[in-house]
């Protein structure tokens, strides 16, 4: 559950800030793919991956987590 919570979040929060997939993933330094996997729940992303990812959305982990 946590996963399809995080992946829902992802995809909200880069939504609001208009980012498309391609743009978010450049900006955490993953590829758009594994982006893409990530915001559909099909990929359990590190916590290396989630630091970077509230990096380029301008969030504290923990809020990307709530």
């Amino acid at each position: 559950m946590l996963v399809e919570r995080l992946a829902k979040r992802i995809k909200a929060l880069r939504e609001q800030r208009g980012l498309s997939q391609e743009s978010l993933a450049a900006k955490a330094g993953v590829s758009r793919g594994y982006l893409a996997r990530l915001e559909t729940g099909r990929h359990d992303p590190t916590v290396g991956t989630v630091e970077k990812l509230a990096k380029a959305l301008r969030i504290k982990v923990t809020d990307l987590l709530k």
